[in-house]
């Protein structure tokens, strides 16, 4: 089972907004998930991100891969 931290897709037509979740890297992108651990709105300015700061350190602790935009949004808001 390999566990990543992924963004799942929600929101309106042209209106996307994102939950970060944790999930077994065989789920489908907006599918079952382990563990919603936050938020990302791309369509404020600026972008708004919310996360579980503790949450996501257990999972990394664990072996979860965060996706390349997750790394990236964590890397802007300091983890």
């Amino acid at each position: 089972m390999a566990v990543k931290i992924r963004l799942s897709r929600y929101g309106a037509k042209k209106k996307p907004f994102y939950r970060i979740v944790v999930a077994d890297g065989q789920y489908p992108r907006d599918g079952r998930f382990l563990e919603n651990v936050g938020t990302y709105n791309p369509m404020v300015e600026p972008n708004e991100v919310t996360l579980k700061k503790e949450r996501i350190e257990y999972w990394i602790g664990q072996g979860a891969k965060p996706t390349d935009t997750v790394n990236s949004l964590l890397k802007k808001e300091g983890l």
